[in-house]
């Protein structure tokens, strides 16, 4: 009766020691399981620019695929870098993203002396979620003047005129500075640099015929130029617009060369974030941006998605420091 009680007793205390252990081990998954929270999209900019639009666009898709929410926080001031060191300084659990940009991962690290984060070290890039093409702008009155249609009749001119052209940009240090600095570097033109505080003084100004040239980001020039006001000579991405598919690239209708000066935005996670976050935020990113809907709505802002891997993100950002780098170096861009 002994031995029959223990073979008894034996296995309900073995069971309930099993069940015990699995209730453990699933309170313990759950509780450490990503995401359980809302998780934090800081924007590095004001409300309503590009930046916060493209992070507004994919969030919902987001906060639908993982069942919390993705909730966007504007950070705007010092070209992007307050943002940027909010969610470099931020724990590397996957609750707090960026939407990084050209100028917070491209530009900054070789424009400000004093940068409060490393664009490398402090960040775990997750995929670059969409581009978005400046385009070479002029006034459209002096082009028919001059006789300016194309590129390439801009370049003979501005050579047969040295000193006689200037350039409006929204700023000193901006893409779209930078982009003409660009073109006047691999070109071998001249154009005066006048910096505004934004793009629409700038553009009000080249649309009065102020200013001769622009390389603006295209969703704030589009209005312009199918109102007639500007004459649009091409875009400065590596492949055409979608928004202005007539439009060639600078590289097409010049000839230059790898010449690539988009605006870009994409995610970013604080270091140390777990790569299989990393990873699965990449991937229903990847997956938002290639259904039709998403598509058209970014194709009527000009944008061009991409949802590439952490790695080819890495890697691009890596490649744009070097080239804006060397950008700012030449044209001695300084910041407002």
């Amino acid at each position: 009766m002994v031995q029959l009680s223990r073979h008894f007793t034996r296995r309900p205390v073995l069971g309930m020691a099993a069940a015990i252990l699995l209730s453990t081990t699933s309170a313990a998954w759950a509780q450490t399981a990503w995401p359980n929270k809302p998780v934090k999209i800081v924007v590095p900019f004001a409300p309503g620019g590009t930046t916060d639009i493209l992070a507004r666009a994919i969030a919902p898709d987001l906060s639908k695929a993982f069942g919390q929410q993705f909730v966007i926080e504007n950070k705007g001031g010092a070209g992007g870098n307050l943002g940027a060191e909010q969610v470099a300084k931020s724990a590397g659990d996957g609750y707090t993203l960026l939407m990084g940009t050209v100028g917070t991962h491209g530009i900054n690290r070789a424009l400000y002396s004093k940068l409060p984060y490393d664009p490398f070290k402090d960040f775990a890039p997750i995929t670059l979620v969409a581009g978005v093409p400046n385009v070479m702008v002029v006034n459209a009155e002096k082009a028919v003047a001059n006789k300016i249609n194309n590129v390439n009749d801009f370049i003979k001119y501005a050579k047969a005129n040295p000193g006689k052209l200037n350039m409006a940009s929204s700023g000193n240090g901006t893409s779209i500075h930078l982009a003409g600095e660009l073109f006047k570097s691999q070109t071998g033109t001249f154009m005066a640099h006048i910096p505004y505080r934004g793009s629409a003084p700038a553009l009000l100004d080249l649309s009065g015929g102020t200013m001769d040239v622009m390389f603006d980001n295209l969703p704030s020039a589009i209005p312009l130029i199918k109102g007639g006001k500007l004459k649009a000579l091409a875009v400065t991405s590596s492949q055409r617009s979608a928004a202005m598919p007539e439009l060639p690239t600078i590289e097409e209708a010049a000839g230059l060369k790898g010449f690539e000066a988009s605006s870009w935005f994409g995610l970013l996670a604080p270091a140390g974030t777990p790569p299989d976050v990393v990873s699965r935020i990449q991937q229903e990113v990847a997956k938002s941006l290639a259904t039709p809907a998403m598509k058209e709505r970014l194709a009527t802002l000009g944008a061009i998605p991409s949802g590439n891997t952490p790695a080819q993100f890495a890697a691009m950002i890596e490649a744009e420091h070097k080239k804006w780098a060397d950008v700012v170096k030449a044209s001695g861009a300084k910041v407002d």
